[in-house]
């Protein structure tokens, strides 16, 4: 996690707390080296698939004494929640690389002949992706060394209807725990009656799994139970359903529009808590 000379790089953000809680923020970045973004179709294309505002919608888990780790690299140089060997997560559906070559929409990213070759993704790789899994595998080191048991929570949101990667509107809570093997049962149907119980659609190990952070970390036999929630960005921002355009995405950050469904997140979170200190 740390640069050649030791210290950690400005763009790896890393909040450490004492309590049994890892929160992962991979996708909410939207720097772009400049050489990189000189090969880019479109500065607003490239930022067009963040997380938008999901750092802010989780502010508050500071407040829980959560180790919080984020990236501020954009997911368009490369994409910290994908497998690194290149292998897809959801075989035979649509998604995009781990350096992507395309929005979620389907458009090039990059001007003609500029999309990186296998010798630039390996350098991404090391410059940015293996940092950022090297923070997270040590700050569960560190706390492992005060708590038994652990919870990653990885933070994600999503457009509510893109055609190319699902059918219809997505619900606005998707619980992934790679097919109830990244964590416990008990915990995972907590979170899921906490979602249900918000009054808003609630999928679970649907078309969102969790990705490579998830499944790569979750290991409950260990005492490391880690779960994704996609949200759908209509539950926190007044979104324009459908396609949309520079003029209109993003929709600005709202704390009044948003704090229901943070209130939720709330719960959630402190269940995690209430979970990861009951384990035995």
């Amino acid at each position: 996690m740390t640069d050649r000379d030791g210290a950690t790089p400005d763009w790896l953000q890393v909040r450490r707390g004492q309590a049994p809680l890892v929160v992962s923020i991979p996708h909410t970045g939207t720097e772009i080296p400049d050489g990189i973004e000189a090969k880019l179709a479109s500065p607003w294309l490239a930022r067009k698939d963040a997380d938008w505002w999901i750092d802010i919608l989780y502010g508050f888990a500071a407040d829980l004494d959560a180790t919080i780790v984020r990236t501020a690299i954009s997911r368009t140089v490369i994409d910290v929640n994908r497998d690194p060997s290149g292998v897809s997560l959801y075989p035979g559906q649509a998604t995009t690389e781990l350096c992507p070559s395309t929005t979620f929409d389907g458009e090039p990213l990059y001007r003609e002949g500029q999309a990186p070759d296998a010798e630039e993704i390996a350098l991404r790789r090391t410059r940015y992706f293996d940092p950022y899994h090297q923070a997270l595998h040590a700050e569960i080191a560190r706390l492992k060394q005060r708590h038994r048991t652990l919870v990653v929570y990885d933070c994600h949101s999503i457009r509510s209807i893109i055609p190319r990667l699902f059918e219809g509107t997505l619900p606005v809570f998707n619980l992934g725990t790679n097919s109830g093997r990244s964590c416990h049962p008990a915990l995972a149907g907590t979170v899921e009656a906490l979602c249900r119980s918000s009054g808003r659609e609630t999928a679970v190990n649907g078309r969102f799994k969790g990705g490579y952070i998830t499944r790569s970390l979750g290991e409950p036999d260990k005492g490391v139970h880690a779960l994704q929630i996609e949200l759908a960005c209509r539950g926190y921002v007044d979104e324009p359903l459908g396609p949309v355009s520079e003029m209109t995405w993003p929709t600005p950050f709202d704390a009044a529009y948003a704090a229901p469904l943070r209130e939720t997140l709330g719960s959630i979170l402190h269940a995690c808590l209430v979970f990861a200190r009951a384990a035995r």
